[in-house]
Protein backbone atom coordinates (compact mmCIF):
# COMPACT_ATOMS: atom_id res chain seq x y z
CA UNK A 1 0.00 0.00 0.00
CA UNK A 2 1.79 2.97 -0.92
CA UNK A 3 -0.50 5.76 -1.85
CA UNK A 4 -1.40 7.92 0.73
CA UNK A 5 -4.95 7.95 2.36
CA UNK A 6 -7.41 10.53 2.62
CA UNK A 7 -9.18 10.52 5.92
CA UNK A 8 -11.38 12.89 7.90
CA UNK A 9 -9.94 14.03 11.10
CA UNK A 10 -12.61 11.92 13.10
CA UNK A 11 -11.81 9.01 11.76
CA UNK A 12 -8.04 8.89 11.54
CA UNK A 13 -8.48 10.00 15.54
CA UNK A 14 -11.03 7.19 15.81
CA UNK A 15 -7.92 4.95 14.13
CA UNK A 16 -5.53 5.94 16.14
CA UNK A 17 -7.41 5.45 19.62
CA UNK A 18 -8.14 2.30 18.52
CA UNK A 19 -4.40 0.85 18.06
CA UNK A 20 -3.51 2.56 21.13
CA UNK A 21 -5.94 0.16 22.70
CA UNK A 22 -4.19 -2.62 20.80
CA UNK A 23 -7.32 -3.72 19.00
CA UNK A 24 -5.74 -5.18 15.96
CA UNK A 25 -3.03 -7.28 15.42
CA UNK A 26 0.79 -6.28 15.77
CA UNK A 27 0.93 -6.23 11.75
CA UNK A 28 -1.65 -4.46 10.96
CA UNK A 29 -0.32 -1.43 13.96
CA UNK A 30 2.64 -1.14 12.03
CA UNK A 31 0.30 -0.28 8.78
CA UNK A 32 -1.96 1.89 10.15
CA UNK A 33 0.32 3.44 12.14
CA UNK A 34 2.41 4.14 8.71
CA UNK A 35 -0.55 5.17 7.04
CA UNK A 36 -2.06 7.62 9.36
CA UNK A 37 1.98 8.90 9.34
CA UNK A 38 1.33 9.65 5.41
CA UNK A 39 -2.62 9.72 5.52
CA UNK A 40 -4.08 13.53 4.15
CA UNK A 41 -6.49 14.85 7.04
CA UNK A 42 -9.22 17.08 5.48
CA UNK A 43 -12.93 17.98 6.91
CA UNK A 44 -15.92 15.98 6.14
CA UNK A 45 -17.09 18.76 3.87
CA UNK A 46 -13.92 18.44 1.61
CA UNK A 47 -13.55 14.98 1.66
CA UNK A 48 -13.96 13.63 -2.31
CA UNK A 49 -16.96 11.59 -2.87
CA UNK A 50 -15.10 8.48 -4.18
CA UNK A 51 -13.20 7.76 -0.69
CA UNK A 52 -14.42 5.06 1.71
CA UNK A 53 -14.98 6.74 4.88
CA UNK A 54 -17.59 6.91 7.71
CA UNK A 55 -21.57 6.83 6.27
CA UNK A 56 -20.73 5.82 2.68
CA UNK A 57 -22.12 2.73 1.12
CA UNK A 58 -19.42 1.09 -0.48
CA UNK A 59 -19.51 -1.94 -2.82
CA UNK A 60 -16.37 -3.80 -2.58
CA UNK A 61 -14.95 -7.54 -4.74
CA UNK A 62 -13.80 -10.00 -2.28
CA UNK A 63 -10.78 -11.60 -4.07
CA UNK A 64 -10.01 -14.16 -1.51
CA UNK A 65 -13.55 -15.08 -2.13
CA UNK A 66 -14.61 -13.97 -4.94
CA UNK A 67 -17.58 -12.48 -4.35
CA UNK A 68 -19.17 -8.78 -4.16
CA UNK A 69 -20.75 -7.14 -1.57
CA UNK A 70 -22.05 -3.84 -0.79
CA UNK A 71 -22.18 -2.51 3.09
CA UNK A 72 -22.75 1.07 4.64
CA UNK A 73 -19.47 1.62 7.05
CA UNK A 74 -20.51 3.20 10.20
CA UNK A 75 -19.31 4.18 13.70
CA UNK A 76 -18.05 1.07 15.84
CA UNK A 77 -21.54 1.84 18.12
CA UNK A 78 -23.85 1.75 15.01
CA UNK A 79 -22.65 -1.38 13.42
CA UNK A 80 -25.60 -3.80 12.40
CA UNK A 81 -23.93 -6.86 10.66
CA UNK A 82 -27.13 -8.22 10.03
CA UNK A 83 -28.35 -4.88 8.28
CA UNK A 84 -24.45 -4.62 6.10
CA UNK A 85 -23.64 -1.99 9.06
CA UNK A 86 -20.17 -2.46 9.44
CA UNK A 87 -18.27 -0.91 11.86
CA UNK A 88 -15.62 1.52 10.49
CA UNK A 89 -12.84 -0.33 12.63
CA UNK A 90 -14.14 -4.08 11.55
CA UNK A 91 -11.46 -5.84 9.24
CA UNK A 92 -12.97 -5.05 6.05
CA UNK A 93 -13.87 -1.38 7.44
CA UNK A 94 -9.81 -0.90 8.15
CA UNK A 95 -8.72 -2.06 5.19
CA UNK A 96 -10.49 -0.11 2.94
CA UNK A 97 -11.07 3.34 4.83
CA UNK A 98 -9.35 6.01 3.27
CA UNK A 99 -8.94 4.17 -0.08
CA UNK A 100 -11.09 5.16 -3.17
CA UNK A 101 -12.97 4.10 -6.35
CA UNK A 102 -10.66 1.56 -8.22
CA UNK A 103 -7.82 0.97 -5.53
CA UNK A 104 -7.08 -2.58 -4.76
CA UNK A 105 -6.55 -3.14 -0.47
CA UNK A 106 -4.44 -6.22 0.21
CA UNK A 107 -4.40 -6.42 4.31
CA UNK A 108 -3.56 -8.67 6.95
CA UNK A 109 -6.42 -9.23 8.90
CA UNK A 110 -6.91 -11.29 12.10
CA UNK A 111 -9.07 -13.49 10.44
CA UNK A 112 -7.08 -14.25 7.22
CA UNK A 113 -5.75 -11.68 4.86
CA UNK A 114 -7.88 -9.47 2.66
CA UNK A 115 -7.33 -8.67 -0.74
CA UNK A 116 -10.21 -6.10 -2.03
CA UNK A 117 -11.38 -4.09 -4.88
CA UNK A 118 -12.81 -0.81 -4.26
CA UNK A 119 -15.95 -0.77 -7.24
CA UNK A 120 -17.89 2.17 -5.55
CA UNK A 121 -18.55 4.58 -2.93
CA UNK A 122 -21.74 6.59 -2.49
CA UNK A 123 -22.36 9.48 0.08
CA UNK A 124 -25.29 8.46 2.10
CA UNK A 125 -27.40 11.49 3.56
Amino acid sequence: MSQNIILTTGTYDLIKYHVRRKKVTPEEEELLLNELKHATQVLRKNLPEDVVSVNRKVTYKDHMKNEEKTILLVGPEKAKVSKNKISILSDEGIAMVGYKEGDLVEWPAKKGNLKLEILKVVEVA
